[in-house]
Formats: structure tokens, sequence, C-alpha cells
């Protein structure tokens, strides 16, 4: 028998089988699914990306499950915002079906051993460098995590943000490679009415640290454009490490610009093709990243 919950009108299944029961019982009547998953803490940029996957499937099902295997154990899996009812209630107004809540037992039971890695140092690929060398546990987590969550729900699309425009390219390159039929779609940043790019983790921002995060956008737009020109990219990367830093940023891990399709480095140090500009910056135990198109 399936085991479903309910809060504020949102269906809730904690087991892969009962996921897989309402699944099996949408698709009985004809009906496409969307996915969205996340790791609870949600804002307006989640519900964007489950208003997306409504536009393209008939029912959609959102996953809230914060992933132990991509955080280190220095990094804040224990502080992670948890707030289950709050977004059971948002994703229910942004048109959800479903919502799926799996312990960490549900999802990696007992003698789990398989690891999913996205590349490596000598064969390349999206994982390779920005965050991968600054978070190397992440990646091989959110791959794993993914690739289970794809497997268990079997939607027809997927939806994930483009704020994690590296975690974006690996998803699909994971996909790809693992024949994956479900369509990875990519959605634009959602940002606050300074161009702040949405995240859970602009909680932990004061009052003065917010001010301080706003200017990160300008600061992108601003090496990008200049990107754009034809400047040499040595020179746009070092003057927007500079910038972030006297914006009041503490400590800035990276400013790169990289091709869009594949975050691959320029050859030639100039943009010829189609590229993003991705930076990570610390505004005290918070962790900033943002990206955008140029």
């Amino acid at each position: 028998m399936t085991s479903v919950e309910t809060a504020s009108d949102l269906p809730i299944v904690r087991s892969v089988a009962d996921l897989r029961a309402v699944v099996r019982d949408w698709r009985r009547q004809g009906l496409s699914v969307g996915f969205v998953p996340t790791m609870g803490a949600l804002h307006e940029g989640h519900l964007t990306l489950v208003r997306e996957a409504g536009c393209r499937a008939d029912r959609v099902v959102a996953s809230v499950f914060v992933n132990p295997t991509q955080f280190a154990p220095h990094e804040d899996l224990g502080k992670y915002p948890r707030q289950e009812a709050r977004d059971a209630e948002l994703l229910a107004g942004a048109g959800c079906a479903l919502l799926f809540a799996p312990t960490v037992d549900e999802m990696y039971p007992e003698a789990s051993v398989t690891t999913i890695s996205v590349g490596s140092a000598t064969a390349g690929g999206p994982a390779q460098g920005l965050e991968g060398q600054f978070r190397p546990q992440m990646f091989g987590g959110v791959a794993l995590v993914v690739a289970k969550l794809l497997n268990q729900v079997q939607a027809d699309v997927a939806v994930f943000g483009e704020k994690d425009y590296q975690q974006l390219m690996v998803v699909r390159r994971m996909a790809l490679d693992l024949d994956i039929p479900t369509q990875i779609v990519g959605s634009p940043t959602e940002r606050d009415g300074y161009g702040l790019a949405l995240s859970s983790r602009n909680a932990y921002l004061t009052d003065a640290e917010r001010e301080i995060a706003r200017r990160l956008n300008g600061v992108l737009a601003e090496a990008g454009a200049a990107a754009s020109s034809k400047r040499p990219l040595p020179a746009v990367e070092k003057d927007a490490y500079s910038a972030l830093l006297k914006a009041g940023f503490e400590r800035v891990d990276y400013v790169a610009i990289r091709r869009a399709d594949d975050l691959e480095p320029f050859a030639n140090g100039i943009v010829d093709a189609p590229a993003r500009i991705l930076a990570a910056a610390w505004l005290g135990k918070t962790r900033l990243i943002d990206n955008m198109a140029v």
C-alpha cells in the first residue's frame, strides 16, 4: 500500500517505492512528469523552477533532500536550513503535485558503495576546476544523488537553476554519458531587486554583508563587458578579482571566464565564442557564487 502524507494540500512521499507508485499512476493516465530537485529552504528561485517544470509537464515532482555526500566535513551540512512544512506550502502554491522527502537511509541504504565521477584531471570534464577545485567533495556527491533521483522519478524533464551553472553542466554531462533519458533544462537565475542571486545561504548574511553581496552582480557585469570587447581574459579576471576585494568581499576563491558550452578555458585568451563568467567570494562565513552570460 502506498504511504502518502499531506501538508498544505501537497502529497508527500518518503520512500522510493511510494514515489514510483504515484508516478506510475500518472503514467497510466497518459500524463507527463517534470522534476525539480532541491535541498529545501526554498525561495522564489526554486519556485521559478517548479513553474518552469509545470509549463513543460502535466505533473511536477519536487524533492527536498539535504544531500550529505556533497558536503565536506568542515562544511555546513548540520547548519543547512531545514523547513519542510514551509517548503511544502510554497511548493503547493507553485503548482507542485508531489513532494519527495526521503531520509538519508532511504537514499543511501547501508552497504551502498557506488560513486560517480564526472571526468577527471586527465580526462577533463565540467567538474574540473572552479567549484571542483575549492569544493572537491561536491560534484561527486551531486552527480550521485542526481543520478539516483532521476532514476527514481524517471521524469520526462528536470529543471535546474543556472545560478549553479557548473553544477548544471555536470548534470547534463552525467545524464548524457549514462544515457538517462530525462531532458535536463536550465532556468535563468532569479535575483532580488538589487541583482543579488537568490540563494538559501543568503539567510546567513547580516544587513551590512547583504549590501556588499549586492555588488557582486555589478562587478561581473563590468568584467563580462570588458571580455566581450576582446580584452585579454587574464587581465579581465585579475581586475574583477581586485574589484570584488575593493567592494568589501573578504576573500575571493575565483573569477573565471570560460566557454559556455563546456566550461573549458579560451585557448587564445580572448572571448571568441559564447562565454560565461563565474565567481565565488566570501562574506564572513557565507560563500556566495554567481555567474552570467558574456
